[in-house]
């Protein structure tokens, strides 16, 4: 298989005229030569962050504080939780996976509830899917052993010592939300020494000086920050000092939509729109351990094509800025996962 187009290369996401070679499932060669592809040829996206179970109450808590949306184990997304049956969550988190897919997205990271119950929920709800979850179970060891590591709420709510070391001997993904409502809870997670940190809204420069030194990746979510009145990450200082990726957070607050994830950013924070790019692609694969995220021989062909010549994309001067701020679901034209 190969694809003609303008091919967004490497780390950079350099525009090249030319055509993506695949074989097997593997990018075996990008060869530069004319083409009348008006196509745009990318890395497919992977959401780094993501809460799946709440697809069924989608603005849901209007009004509601952080801590009675979210806070375990009684806030509203909590309650309706264990409420909603089964099948209810699976059928509800199998759509919000077939949107993401449609959208371009290869891969999330998944903090999921419910413990073992939880993981093995959406596995059901992966079924028939294309798109890869990395999946963090919760609360319990046992959620942790069945599933690709653990998703610790936060510092503040109970002491994560034990589960970070048996993560750590299970040789699994340990992530932690950190520094959502305050700063409070941010020593702590870095403490723990996490394979990656979510949101980070509120770092005072002891903990972005901590940051630099341990290169700790981190995970921002900058529109649901937004719509939980926590205020915004400070994006361009963490850009500077680590790895940042994007997640989209709960589907209670946002739709799981990368595109909608990097125009915000973009449009948010003083970074170049390649940043905003890697952000949404090879940095959450890098977190992941995943061998996509970029346009380059040797990788797992992941890729998103968009249609350049549509009404929205005819015209764009600088390609990887427009894909970054003005890009959406109505230009894709294909996905390959």
């Amino acid at each position: 298989m190969h694809l003609e187009g303008t091919v967004l290369r490497g780390r950079e996401f350099e525009p090249v005229e030319g055509r993506v070679v695949v074989e097997d499932g593997t990018i075996t060669n990008i060869e530069e030569t004319e083409t009348d592809s008006t196509d745009i040829i990318l890395p497919a996206f992977v959401n780094a962050h993501t809460h799946l179970g709440d697809s069924i109450a989608k603005e849901a808590g209007e009004g509601l504080s952080l801590d009675d949306l979210v806070a375990p184990p009684d806030g509203l997304k909590h309650r309706l939780l264990r409420a909603a049956s089964t099948e209810e969550k699976v059928a509800a988190m199998h759509r919000s996976l077939r949107m993401m897919e449609r959208g371009g997205t290869a891969a999330c990271l998944e903090f999921r509830e419910g413990g073992v119950e939880g993981v093995d929920i959406i596995r059901q709800a992966l079924d028939g899917r294309d798109i890869e979850a990395v999946v963090l179970g919760r609360e319990t060891e046992a959620a942790m052993e069945v599933s690709d590591g653990f998703g610790a709420s936060g510092a503040r709510d109970a002491e994560f010592g034990e589960l970070r070391n048996a993560t750590d001997n299970a040789g699994k993904l340990f992530g932690i939300h950190a520094g959502e409502r305050d700063s409070l809870d941010i020593n702590p997670a870095l403490d723990l020494d996490p394979d990656f940190l979510v949101h980070m809204v509120h770092p005072e420069p002891l903990h972005l000086e901590r940051v630099g030194d341990s290169e700790i990746p981190i995970v921002v979510c900058p529109r649901s920050n937004l719509v939980t009145g926590v205020g915004v990450p400070p994006i361009r200082e963490l850009v500077e000092r680590t790895t940042v990726a994007l997640g989209t957070d709960n589907v209670m607050l946002n739709s799981p939509s990368m595109f909608r994830e990097m125009e915000f950013t973009s449009k948010l924070a003083a970074v170049p729109a390649a940043e905003v790019l890697r952000m949404a692609t090879i940095n959450g694969a890098d977190i992941a351990g995943l061998n996509y995220g970029l346009v380059e021989e040797g990788r797992d062909a992941k890729l998103l094509v968009l249609d350049g010549d549509t009404d929205n994309l005819a015209g764009a001067k600088d390609v990887v800025r427009a894909v970054v701020r003005r890009a959406g679901m109505a230009d894709v034209k294909d996905v390959y996962l």
